[in-house]
């Protein structure tokens, strides 16, 4: 077979890598990466000479994919997890541990959010149990609306958000039930009469000691590396695709190169059997519009939130907090009135042992960007790294001049689950299903994470090898 995919992120390449184990050393696969970077959201760079990584820091332990995947690439060895240090947050203008026994902040109890809210936020919380029965609508509705109505908005402000600006930069408002917080509404409609009961149904009695978090010591680009080298695929960089149509007498046809000037040679079309599209939605929403029309719209409805990291290396006596990081609600308000410009920092160097080098500089990451909000983004690359460093002094008192900074910028990087998003991904997938040997993979349709990507590269080239084209 010959397979094109389209795409040079965790996806595509994790499409790539499990096709050719799938197909085997005759199969023909050539990844198309608009960018002249792969990697996509993962990409690890030096900072004061040591590797940092600067998208994704990390995934999600306790899903299988990323973890078997690492281990299958043979890079187990490199797993690594975090120290055990606890998170924090900043609520009512103190920093404070993060509550332990909640649902991306929905409690399991009263009590276990009390240290995070005022006494009218704790009665409010606590009554959420006394309120009628909660019975949900087929449809979705937005997390935010239903959080509010039962717990009031203190919660939401002081503890969801910040939690949900971590992994989508968006807030609850924004953000669809059902996509964000599936176990949550499965309980509810299971029979849990409240939010706080099925948060309490989603939580073992008996929690698990095994990390959450893993990543790798050289940074996950390590794995980027690893996916390209066992892929044995044909990488074409800075080859965007224009459009993708039906070949006569079968398969596909895919037209490459920018809309270029008169003068600039056209790239030759690539035919192939099968292809994967494993890109962001507005370039899946355009690549599809003439070929699924249903899959196209539906991905044009999925709106895009932007971010920066910044990364810090500080001097090696610099005293970090005792704590791997502190989260940042967007009511939360500096000593002098301002909003912070950053929504999180993570300090590397305490949550991760890899990064904790004796004599070695210490490294802490900001984020900033948060959806319908690109203010901060405005600034300059130096203006960024001004308004962390002040947002971090006023966090921790350090003002400790760094001795290198990486300002990494992340356009349309994160995907919003909003109201209905597991009804348009449906809607896609049906479409796509009417197109035999084209298939679709990513962070748009069924979690953001790097496992939940995985899982769905996998699926997608163990479609396409179950094709086994016949007679070419």
């Amino acid at each position: 077979m010959r397979v094109a995919v389209v795409g040079g992120g965790i996806s595509g390449l994790t499409a790539a890598y499990r096709l050719r184990r799938e197909l085997g050393p005759d199969a023909a696969i050539i990844v198309c990466e608009a960018s002249g970077v792969l990697g996509g959201k993962l990409r690890t760079v030096p900072l004061a000479g040591r590797p940092c990584d600067v998208g994704a820091e990390a995934f999600l332990a306790r899903r299988p994919e990323a973890v078997d995947l690492v281990r299958e690439l043979g890079l187990g060895d490199a797993l690594n997890h975090p120290a055990p240090v606890s998170a924090t947050v900043r609520a009512g203008g103190r920093t404070l541990p993060l509550p332990k026994r909640t649902v991306m902040g929905v409690p399991a109890a009263a009590d276990a959010v009390a240290g995070v809210l005022s006494p009218d936020g704790s009665r409010a919380v606590a009554a959420e149990e006394t309120l009628p029965g909660l019975t949900l609508p087929d449809a979705d509705l937005s997390l935010g609306a239903l959080l509010r109505e039962r717990f009031g908005d203190e919660l939401v402000d002081r503890l969801v958000d910040p939690l949900l600006g971590g992994v989508y930069a968006g807030g609850a408002d924004g953000l669809g039930l059902r996509a964000t917080l599936p176990a949550l509404a499965a309980a509810v409609d299971a029979g849990a009469r409240s939010l706080t009961a099925a948060a309490a149904a989603q939580l073992p009695a008996n929690p698990s000691t095994a990390p959450v978090f893993g990543t790798l010591t050289g940074g996950l680009g390590d794995l980027i590396e690893r996916l390209v080298r066992e892929s044995r695929a044909e990488i074409r960089l800075g080859v965007p695709v224009r459009a993708i149509g039906r070949r006569p007498g079968g398969g596909w046809r895919l037209t490459l190169g920018a809309a270029a000037a008169a003068h600039a040679p056209a790239e030759p079309d690539l035919d192939a059997d099968a292809v994967v599209l494993a890109v962001p939605a507005p370039a899946a929403s355009r690549l599809l519009t003439g070929l699924a029309p249903e899959a196209a719209a539906a991905y044009g409805e999925v709106e895009l939130a932007s971010m920066a990291v910044i990364a810090l290396a500080l001097p090696a006596d610099t005293e970090l907090p005792q704590e791997s990081g502190i989260l940042i609600g967007e009511r939360e308000r500096r000593r002098d009135g301002r909003p912070f410009a950053a929504k999180a920092f993570t300090f590397s160097s305490r949550k991760w042992p890899h990064h904790a080098v004796p004599g070695e500089p210490v490294f802490v990451r900001g984020s900033v960007g948060r959806f319908g909000d690109p203010r901060f983004l405005r600034a300059t690359d130096d203006e960024l790294l001004r308004l962390v460093r002040d947002d971090l002094a006023e966090l921790t008192g350090i003002t400790a001049e760094p001795v290198d900074a990486v300002v990494q910028r992340w356009g349309g990087g994160l995907p919003q689950y909003g109201v209905g998003h597991t009804d348009r991904v449906a809607r896609i997938e049906r479409a796509i299903a009417e197109l035999p040997g084209l298939e679709i993979a990513g962070a748009a349709l069924h979690g953001v994470g790097i496992p939940a990507c995985i899982a769905t590269a996998d699926a997608a080239a163990r479609r396409v090898a179950g094709l086994r084209v016949v007679g070419r």
